[in-house]
């Protein structure tokens, strides 16, 4: 089918094919952001961190690399991301838990914890991957701590413990510190319930 498109030409009006104005127009692929996520992570666990680049996975997903760009500044953005979304899942499991019997909370935020390092450990323990978490580490990790403590504060409130926050931050930091030692939980669980018992 063919178009008739006014130009300012002498020409007033130009035909133009709809199958030739097609292959010029930019390639629109559902979902793009969420391939571009998939893929980075694929690569991450497959190939490591200092392997995986803008480049590859622009390649793998069939766009180019400034359309990668679009969506994310830099690689270091793009595996946070799928990071984040990742973690966001464990946050929810978290907040079923209930703070009414403190062994399951407590055993439920510490598995969790464990699961979440465990499936990325490829990525936790690349010496290039590491570089790039360590900058903004101490922000990251007291955000993680209150994410923690916030699970834990109402259990702390139930208790009656006279700064409730002080010991659901202390605890979030021991369980946090703990299970990323792969510690046996029953090893940690006494400490954890002397210190909620403590008046």
């Amino acid at each position: 089918m063919n178009t008739f498109i006014k130009t300012k030409s002498k020409e007033p009006y130009v035909n133009v094919n709809h199958a030739e104005r097609r292959k010029r127009l930019p390639k629109v692929i559902e979902n793009l952001k969420e391939q571009l996520l998939i893929e980075a992570k694929r690569q991450v666990f497959e190939r490591g961190y200092s392997q995986t680049t803008i480049r590859s996975i622009a390649s793998a997903c069939g766009v180019g690399v400034g359309t990668v760009y679009n969506y994310f500044k830099s690689k270091e953005m793009l595996v946070g991301s799928f990071v984040y979304e990742d973690w966001k899942r464990y946050l929810h499991e978290m907040s079923i838990l209930s703070y009414e019997e403190p062994k399951s909370l407590f055993k439920g935020l510490y598995d969790l914890l464990r699961e979440f390092a465990g499936r990325n450990e490829k990525l936790f323990f690349d010496p290039e991957a590491a570089k790039m978490a360590s900058v903004g580490f101490p922000a990251r990790h007291k955000l993680l701590r209150s994410q923690i403590a916030s699970f834990i504060l109402p259990l702390c409130k139930a208790k009656n413990l006279e700064n409730p926050q002080f010991f659901a931050d202390f605890l979030a930091e021991s369980i946090i510190c703990w299970a990323m030692e792969n510690v046996d939980f029953e090893t940690v669980y006494p400490l954890l319930e002397k210190v909620i018992t403590a008046k």
